[in-house]
C-alpha cells in the first residue's frame, strides 16, 4: 500500500498526517509539549506524560513475580526476562543472546569493531554512549554525585548506587545456581560463567576461549610478545601491570602483607595465605590416589607422579627422567 503523505525533507512516507507532523518535527527541532516542572520539551504530548513520572515518582506497572516497580511497560517486559530466562535477541555471528535489543546491538560492535561514539576533545571511540559519558568527565573532571556515607563523589549515579553497597552490604543481584549475591548484575553474569561453562571471548590466534574479555587481551600478549609494562629499575618488561608491582618488591624489599599470628612479612598475598597454613594446620589440596593432604597445589601435583611415574624433567645428554627439577639439576653433575 502507498503511503500517501511524504515529507518534503527526507521522503519518508507514513499512513497518516498526523505521524507526518511528528515526523516532521525531528526536522524542525519543535517540541511544544513543555515539563512544567524542569522546563524540557517533547515532539509528543504521550512522550511528556511518562517523562513526568519522573517528577512525580508514579510506577503504575508491576512485576507478579518479585512486586518490583516500573514506569513504562517496556521496562516491566524486559525485567520479566530475569525471572522467565527469555533471552530472545541472538547473535547472528556467535549465538549469544540477551535480553534487549539494545543489549544485541552493543555486543555485535565487539565483532564489528565499530566504536560510534567520540570523544570531542581526544578523539578516542567507545562502543556505548555510556562509556563516552564516562570517558568525557576525565576532561571536565565533573563528579556531581557524593557518597552520604564518605563524601566520595562520582562522575555517575549508578557508580554512586554500586559505591553505596559497599556501606550498606546490599548484593541484589543472586545467583540461581548457587545463592551467591553481587553487588553489580556485571559480576553476577561473569560468576554464572563458572557453572554454565561459557568462555564467549575467543582468541583469533589459537582457538582458546576465555570467560572475560581482559583474560584474552592478557593471553594475546603470549602470541604478540607485548610486554608493555617495564621496571624502572632493572628494565625487565611484563604482561600485566599487576606482576610489576610484585616484581618492584624485589627492589624496594617492601613486604606489606603480614602474618597476624606471628607477625612474619610477605611481598605476595599468595604467599601470606600458604604460610598461615602452618599456624591452622589447613591442607586444603588433597591426593585422589592416597588422601594426603598439602598447603599448596604445586606440592599435590609434585606428588601425583609419585603415582603417575610422570617424569618430565628430561636429562638432554643421556635421556633419563625426573619427577622434579632439582633431581635432573643434580644429575647433571654427572656429566659435568
Amino acid at each position: 500500500m502507498d503511503k500517501l503523505w511524504k515529507c518534503e525533507d527526507c521522503g519518508k512516507g507514513f499512513d497518516y498526517p498526523s505521524r507526518l507532523k511528528y515526523h516532521q518535527r525531528s526536522h524542525t527541532g519543535e517540541r511544544p509539549f513543555t515539563c512544567s516542572v524542569c522546563g524540557k520539551g517533547f515532539t509528543q504530548k504521550t512522550s511528556l506524560m511518562l517523562h513526568q513520572r519522573i517528577h512525580t515518582e508514579e510506577r503504575p506497572f508491576s512485576c507478579t513475580c518479585c512486586g518490583k516497580r516500573f514506569r513504562y511497560s517496556s521496562t516491566l517486559t524486559t525485567h520479566q526476562r530475569v525471572h522467565s530466562g527469555e533471552r530472545p535477541f541472538i547473535c547472528s555471528m556467535c549465538g549469544k543472546r540477551f535480553t534487549q535489543s539494545a543489549s544485541l546491538l552493543n555486543h555485535q560492535r565487539v565483532h564489528t569493531g565499530e566504536k560510534p561514539f567520540t570523544c570531542s576533545t581526544c578523539g578516542e571511540g567507545f562502543t556505548r554512549s555510556s562509556g563516552l559519558l564516562s570517558h568525557q568527565q576525565i576532561h571536565t573532571e565533573e563528579k556531581p554525585f557524593s557518597c552520604t556515607y564518605c563524601g566520595k563523589s562520582f562522575g555517575q549515579s549508578s557508580t554512586l548506587a554500586v559505591h553505596q553497597r559497599t556501606h550498606t552490604g546490599e548484593k541484589p543481584f543472586i545467583c540461581s545456581e548457587c545463592g551467591k549475591g553481587f553487588s553489580q548484575s556485571f559480576d553476577l553474569v561473569r560468576h554464572q560463567r563458572l557453572h554454565t561453562g561459557e568462555r564467549p571471548f575467543t582468541c583469533s590466534v589459537c582457538g582458546k576461549g576465555f570467560p572475560r574479555l581482559f583474560s584474552l587481551q592478557l593471553h594475546q600478549r603470549i602470541h604478540t610478545e607485548e610486554n608493555p609494562f617495564s621496571c624502572s629499575t632493572c628494565g625487565k618488561s611484563f604482561r600485566q601491570s599487576s606482576v610489576l608491582i610484585e616484581h618492584q618488591r624485589i627492589h624496594t624489599e617492601e613486604k606489606p602483607f603480614s602474618c597476624s599470628t606471628c607477625g612474619k612479612r610477605f611481598r605476595h598475598s599468595s604467599a601470606l595465605t600458604v604460610h598461615q597454613r602452618t599456624h591452622t594446620g589447613e591442607r586444603p589440596f588433597t591426593c585422589s590416589d592416597c588422601g594426603k593432604g598439602f598447603t599448596q597445589s604445586f606440592d599435590l601435583v609434585r606428588h601425583q607422579r609419585i603415582h603417575t611415574g610422570e617424569r618430565p624433567f628430561t636429562c638432554s645428554m643421556c635421556g633419563k627422567g625426573f619427577a622434579r627439577l632439582s633431581g635432573l639439576q643434580s644429575h647433571h653433575r654427572i656429566h659435568t
